[in-house]
């Protein structure tokens, strides 16, 4: 049986997460950092995103520790890559992405590594060939995946040499439900 972290627990990790912020704190290396919500005045798109940017990582977060399975698309049988990201935009956002890696890479906006945002998609090149990774940004340089056979679903640094050699772009997926 999966052992997953009950949705509370994650809600209130993001929840202070994006309500504690504070510029003159340098923060910790092992600390998620997503941005603060967006004013009152922004665009109602931008308030869209950072809302569902949440209930992205409320979900993903509270996949941390299933079981890789190649095709995997549930927390029962287990993730690959796409069908994690399937599952987590399905259940956060009510939006049907492919389950298909380059299929996932051709919608959406492409952003560069710069202005990555929490929610958005991170890819990355691990089959010597573009777009055969994805996983989902988080903030501070830091992405959750589905990795490969034997692993599970987690945290990594997008710095750490394999992922920093083999980035391959992001993109934003901002069509409504």
């Amino acid at each position: 049986m999966t052992k997953l972290i009950p949705t509370r627990y994650c809600l209130c990790l993001v929840l202070a997460i994006f309500t504690t912020s504070c510029a003159a704190i340098e923060p910790a290396p092992n600390i998620i950092e997503v941005p603060t919500p967006l004013a009152a005045s922004a665009e109602d798109s931008q308030d869209n995103w950072s809302e569902r940017a949440r209930e992205v990582l409320v979900n993903a977060l509270s996949l941390t520790g299933v079981r890789y399975q190649y095709g995997g698309r549930t927390p029962e049988s287990g993730f690959d890559c796409s069908g994690f990201v399937h599952y987590v935009f399905k259940q956060a956002t009510s939006l049907t992405l492919p389950h298909s890696t380059l299929a996932i890479s051709q919608i959406g906006v492409s952003i560069p590594q710069a202005d990555l945002k929490p929610g958005d998609l991170v890819f990355f090149n691990t089959l010597k060939s573009a777009f055969s990774h994805v996983g989902i940004y988080v903030g501070n340089n830091r992405f959750i995946h589905s990795p490969s056979a034997g692993g599970k679903v987690r945290i990594e640094s997008m710095r750490e040499g394999y992922w920093a050699k083999r980035f391959n772009g992001a993109q934003r997926i901002e069509s409504t439900p």
